[in-house]
């Protein structure tokens, strides 16, 4: 597939997501309103579901790629097909959450089963920590993309947050795979993961007209382990634990620090980095703008350890990845220069 074919899939796909919100819109304001809570930041009730076309689109578009243009082995196939039935799997408890409540032990243990699925694709000589035995890295992998699959759905609590953090790391994933770090089948799905949230862009702008929902954080989460993990068992660990540090450091630091104020960790809350911004005084639109340029410091990181494999690369990457993502930490716990806004 040539730059061209690649380029078409980021335009298809976020052309039918696009597409599939504007369908969905009626229908999700008369079943699918997200009321304010504790964790929300708007003050009336919003239709939530576009995360449903994120997905359909990612979907569609990868799949239709891979049978007109690809030609890889039939295992990769199988694979993504795996990963694709974990996602639309993660993505239907998503959706009877975001409508009806799932209490936590059910929907931990569906979420658990679709990130086990998921992990069941990946190639039996993949590995990241080989000084480990097979079975506790597979069992420390599982509980890893468990967290990264729910802290993606905690951080999705404003306008434009998802677009963000996930695009940039979608493209940057798209560039270290041209580099080297993903197969193709990744790129491919790398890049309508990034169509699919540029469709939904324009219906989340601050005020958003429509949210993601759990229906689309949930299998987004899912998706973007999936390659992270692929990039990981490539050889480019550093790359892998520096795209997505920001949301793994606010959501990480967030949640150990409401345990040792032994806080129902559960229950919905306020006290992430980003939102703890907003209440500095810090507008939607100023806080997702620092996080897309701290992401797009991140990525230029990732692709320095790929480009310069070995110690140093990995010294340079995962330290200025530390600084960076550890500025815009302190940046939003301080009231935001100039005053209110």
């Amino acid at each position: 597939m040539n730059g061209f074919g690649l380029a078409l899939v980021v335009t298809v796909a976020a052309s039918i997501s696009a597409g599939i919100i504007l369908a969905l819109l009626p229908l999700l304001h008369r079943y699918a309103l997200a009321h304010p809570n504790a964790r929300s930041s708007h003050r009336r009730a919003t239709p939530q579901g576009a995360g449903l076309a994120v997905i359909v689109a990612t979907v569609l578009v990868a799949a239709g790629a891979m049978a007109a243009g690809l030609r890889e082995a039939p295992f990769e196939s199988t694979s993504l097909g795996m990963v694709f039935a974990a996602a639309v799997f993660i993505m239907i408890v998503g959706a009877v959450d975001d409508i009806r409540t799932i209490e936590v032990v059910p929907r931990l243990l569906m979420q658990a089963l679709a990130v086990a699925i998921m992990i069941a694709s990946l190639p039996a000589a993949l590995r990241m920590l080989p000084m480990l035995p097979w079975w506790i890295e597979r069992a420390l992998l599982l509980l890893a993309c468990l967290w990264f699959v729910n802290l993606t759905n905690f951080m999705d609590g404003i306008d434009w947050m998802t677009i963000a953090e996930f695009v940039p790391m979608a493209s940057g994933l798209a560039l270290i795979g041209f580099l080297g770090a993903l197969p193709l089948h990744g790129i491919v799905v790398a890049l309508a993961l990034c169509g699919g949230l540029i469709g939904f862009a324009p219906f989340n702008r601050p005020v958003a007209r429509i949210f993601l929902g759990d229906v689309g954080s949930l299998p987004i989460g899912l998706l973007f382990a999936w390659l992270l993990l692929l990039v990981a068992g490539n050889g480019h660990l550093a790359a892998a634990l520096v795209l997505p540090l920001y949301y793994l450091a606010d959501a990480t630091l967030t949640l150990f620090r409401r345990l040792a104020r032994r806080e129902k960790v559960w229950q919905a809350h306020r006290t992430h980095f980003y939102q703890r911004a907003g209440d500095h005084g810090w507008r939607v639109p100023d806080i997702v703008a620092h996080v897309f340029a701290v992401n797009a410091v991140l990525v230029a990181l990732a692709t320095v350890s790929v480009l310069w494999p070995g110690r140093l690369g990995t010294i340079i990457a995962l330290g200025g990845a530390a600084i960076v993502v550890a500025w815009l930490l302190a940046r939003f716990s301080s009231p935001k220069p100039g005053g209110h806004s």
